[in-house]
């Protein structure tokens, strides 16, 4: 079995927004697999969702910000920026926010590959949404 070779740039635009309300640039896919940049502007914080089917990994590359993850077992809130990297299991409650001067910036690998906007549900988070 073999596989297209794919290769793509960070787009100067977003592909779409994410159902938490941050802004996805699209980078290479597999059929196992799928790859993407999230920024979310200054000041602002997502919309807390859970994932119905996919699990994600993520890697911070710019910006200040925090994260709170909520699983059946554990339940934490920490500081992000560059050089974080955080699992968000199938089922994760999960909200971040930005609380720098600029941006808050990650690439997130998602195993299956993003399905489509009805993959995420909202859920409660512990800060207003402003995204």
């Amino acid at each position: 079995m073999t596989h297209d070779i794919i290769t793509r740039h960070l787009a100067d635009k977003p592909d779409a927004i994410a159902p938490d309300g941050s802004e996805v640039r699209l980078l290479a896919a597999t059929p196992r697999g799928s790859m993407a940049h999230f920024e979310l502007p200054p000041g602002k914080v997502s919309t807390a969702v859970a994932h119905r089917t996919v699990e994600e990994v993520w890697f911070f590359t710019s910006g200040q910000g925090r994260l709170w993850r909520k699983t059946n077992n554990a339940e934490e809130t920490i500081d992000v920026h560059p050089g974080v990297s955080i699992s968000i299991p199938v089922g994760c409650h999960f909200q971040f926010r930005c609380d720098g001067d600029e941006p808050l910036e990650a690439v997130g690998v998602t195993m299956p590959p993003w399905p489509g906007m009805d993959e995420a549900n909202a859920v409660t988070g512990i800060w207003k949404p402003e995204a």
